[in-house]
């Protein structure tokens, strides 16, 4: 029968492997399918990099049998089947338990060859997959289901053998053949009559396939010449949409009205310059320059602030807000916690000093005030400070989530800083620019380095501002992996430098992935809590029913009072705790009445206690790249050396170490972020993690294309400014149409 792209799936390949297609892999479509592209090609006879398996995900490898043995166990009542698969440099362990194991032992013999589907786990330091589904292959290529040698070997020699992204329920080859079906189907004028959103004109001049001709030879290519060049204008596609859409968010952004404000030559700004006791460095200067010319433009400014950690961020924003207070305007910043919101509300006090007292008695003549806004503030403070807001008192407000509620209004709302703009969704970030009078500026700040790749797709629609530049005086930091279960001395070591930094003086930070307090049992939940803002672990290996549980702050800080940390200042902070509780907390930190603190993610970001000089990272490989990194920012913020311990149960030579290696390695965060991208999946990057729905990067690497990416943006630009509402481009229309449905904008609207 004769399909169509918008046609069911279950109507080409039966109802089951329907659902499972739809409910695992959000595929529902005979056009979902063909845009399911695999992962990579295996050629016959091509054994995959055993040694390079990702921990913990679902993956399909072709390779050798080498040995096989049955083995029992419950003195002789259990029996499980070990065999050992090879590509001559690394080793995969696959085991059989219970019934199957006398069927599987008479087809898994050494020197066969196939492939093998599973889940990738660690058991005695050894990669295994467990119960894996498996197809072999014979000795000509023939697969073992009737077929005749011959046959077989036509279809695998010298050709490329797909490998989909797969999941438990459902192998790469059970997608293949599904995809067959399909194919066979599918009609030549269905194939004449699919939408290709790429202009003929650029088609042409980059030199690529036709929309149909890259799906044919992405999914049966006969070279690997043919799914090179397939995936190459699949990425085009991908990369033009989207930046189509980003060059259109840029126009529509560029024609509103917004008022400039240029701040007095001897106000609020001129005077905060005069009392700081250092000299700005270079980067900050010239990126105060960009941001200072943006705001006197009568448009809206839209830039990202990103940079190392440590390098200004928060003074940036700062003398950006006291411009538009200058102005007459007035400039609010968004943070994602209250105990961020709290931490920059005391930095901004402390830094403008006597200039954040405005009409108060003592306050300085230029001042103005600076508030606090957050949901746990009392009804009397509360009242007050939306007052100030209204009648323009204040010129500056800190806040949460708080700041969007309707009853906050703005005398003349000028400038919104938005920090860790990843914790926010568009909906949130728009209602406080709703707040202005006419639309304000936007100045989005984030202390993760982005790969410029990357900014040019989730940030696209923003100018970008780089600090690369440390303020003079910092002291370097020093990481180290600890690994305690190979070397448990290491760690007694590290709980030792802990207390040697105490008594010289210094205080500890000690993060762990959970609290610990949670009703449920540990082994049923996923590594880390995400309350209050905290991400918890977010690139580790997760919950494995194979591991224990992840580490707790409150078993982890009760552990180091009676034991290695005996007799010191020992506290705990996490998201759970009520903000009053939260905010005394980190005071008596960062006045020095706490040696050693024990936290989850909730000091990731924006705490600044110069004199902490040790931070230890309990199950660090449980964190991604990007998260230690920022974690690590928290020590070395003063004239003394850092030390950051990276401590692991994992065993050497499995990705979570290599990325604790990395990070132990350098303390360029640019590069750290770079590694961090190339290690995770696209959809990691652009997907859930952003936008909450599956990501439309399918094929895409933001790293690894930049040369698609970038001549994209350019071709996206120059057509925009032609026809910006895309009248002479129906097919690109609806391939945008397509990006921007309800699941989608949240991703698109980022910036």
């Amino acid at each position: 029968m004769p399909v169509a792209l918008e046609d069911p799936l279950r109507s080409v390949v039966g109802g089951s492997t329907a659902k499972v297609m739809a409910d695992h892999l959000g595929l529902r479509t005979v056009g979902d399918l063909l845009h399911h592209y695999p992962r990579r090609y295996a050629e016959r006879g091509e054994l995959t990099g055993l040694a390079e398996l990702p921990l913990d995900e679902h993956v399909t490898v072709l390779a050798e049998i080498a040995d096989a043995r049955v083995l029992t166990f419950n003195r002789g009542r259990g029996r499980r089947l070990e065999v050992t698969l090879t590509d001559g440099t690394g080793r995969l362990q696959l085991v059989f338990f219970g019934r199957a194991v006398h069927h599987h032992a008479k087809e898994l013999l050494p020197g066969r060859r196939g492939m093998f589907a599973g889940k990738v786990s660690v058991f005695n330091r050894r990669l295994q997959l467990s119960h894996p589904a498996y197809q072999l292959l014979g000795a000509a290529g023939e697969e073992e289901d009737g077929r005749s040698a011959a046959g077989a070997a036509r279809e695998f020699a010298g050709q490329q053998i797909p490998i989909y992204p797969a999941c438990k329920q459902l192998e790469s080859w059970k997608i293949s053949k599904a995809v067959d079906t399909v194919l066979n189907s599918l009609q030549q004028e269905e194939w004449r009559g699919l939408a290709d959103p790429l202009p003929p004109r650029l088609r042409a001049e980059h030199q690529l396939p036709g929309l149909p001709e890259a799906l044919l030879k992405v999914h049966r290519p006969r070279t690997a010449a043919d799914h090179t060049l397939a995936r190459r204008r699949l990425k085009w596609d991908e990369a033009f949409v989207l930046q189509v859409a980003l060059a259109r968010r840029r126009r529509d952004d560029a024609q509103l009205p917004a008022v400039p404000r240029v701040p007095a030559e001897d106000g609020l700004l001129a005077a905060f310059d005069a009392r700081l006791p250092f000299t700005l460095t270079e980067g900050q200067r010239s990126v105060g320059a960009e941001i200072f010319a943006d705001l006197a433009a009568p448009h809206p400014m839209h830039r990202l602030l990103q940079g190392e950690v440590g390098s200004g961020k928060t003074l940036v924003a700062l003398r950006a807000m006291l411009a538009v207070v200058d102005a007459g305007g007035q400039a609010a910043m968004l943070a994602p916690t209250e105990v961020l919101a709290q931490q920059h509300h005391r930095s901004v006090t402390e830094m403008m000093g006597e200039l954040a007292e405005g009409g108060m008695l003592g306050g300085a003549e230029q001042g103005t005030k600076v508030v606090l806004l957050t949901g746990s503030m009392g009804t009397a403070a509360r009242r007050r400070a939306l007052l100030e807001l209204a009648t323009g008192e204040a010129g500056i407000v800190i806040g949460t989530h708080a700041l969007i509620e309707e009853k906050v209004r703005f005398h003349d709302l000028g400038l919104v800083v938005v920090d860790e703009q990843h914790r926010f969704g568009v909906e949130q970030r728009d209602a406080l620019r709703a707040k202005g009078r006419q639309p304000p500026h936007l100045l989005v700040m984030t202390a993760t380095p982005i790969p410029r790749t990357v900014a040019m797709t989730v940030f696209g629609d923003l100018e970008t501002s780089v600090l690369d530049e440390l303020p003079a005086g910092r002291a370097p930091i020093a990481s180290h992996v600890v690994p305690a279960l190979d070397k448990p001395h290491f760690l007694d070591r590290a709980w030792q430098r802990v207390r040697e930094e105490v008594e010289g003086g210094h205080q500890a930070y000690v993060v762990c992935p959970r609290i610990g307090d949670e009703d449920e049992p540990a082994s049923r939940r996923p590594a880390a809590p995400g309350e209050d803002g905290e991400d918890g672990a977010d690139g580790g290996e997760g919950a494995d029913p194979g591991r224990r549980p992840p580490l707790a702050v409150l078993e982890v800080a009760a552990g180091l009072r009676s034991g290695p940390l005996a007799g010191l200042r020992v506290a705990e902070l996490h998201g759970r705790m009520a903000p009053e509780a939260k905010d005394d907390l980190m005071r008596r930190f960062a006045a020095g009445e706490v040696d050693v603190l024990v936290a989850t993610t909730v000091i990731e970001v924006g705490v600044n206690v110069p004199n902490a000089t040790v931070m230890v990272i309990m199950d660090a490989d449980r964190f991604g790249v990007s998260q230690l990194h920022q974690l690590r920012g928290r020590v070395g913020r003063g004239s003394a050396p850092g030390l950051c311990l990276l401590v692991t149960e994992m065993p050497e030579a499995t990705p979570a170490r290599s990325r604790l290696d990395a990070v132990a390695a350098t303390l360029d965060g640019f590069e750290l972020s770079r590694i961090d991208l190339e290690q995770r999946r696209e959809g990691d990057v652009l997907g859930q993690a952003q936008s909450g729905g599956r990501s439309s990067l399918r094929m895409l690497a933001v790293i690894a294309d930049e040369d698609i990416i970038e001549a994209a943006r350019a071709e996206a630009t120059r057509l925009v400014g032609r026809d910006p509402e895309l009248t002479h481009h129906p097919a690109l229309r609806t391939a945008l149409d397509a990006l921007l449905d309800e699941e989608r904008a949240e991703f698109l609207d980022k910036g």
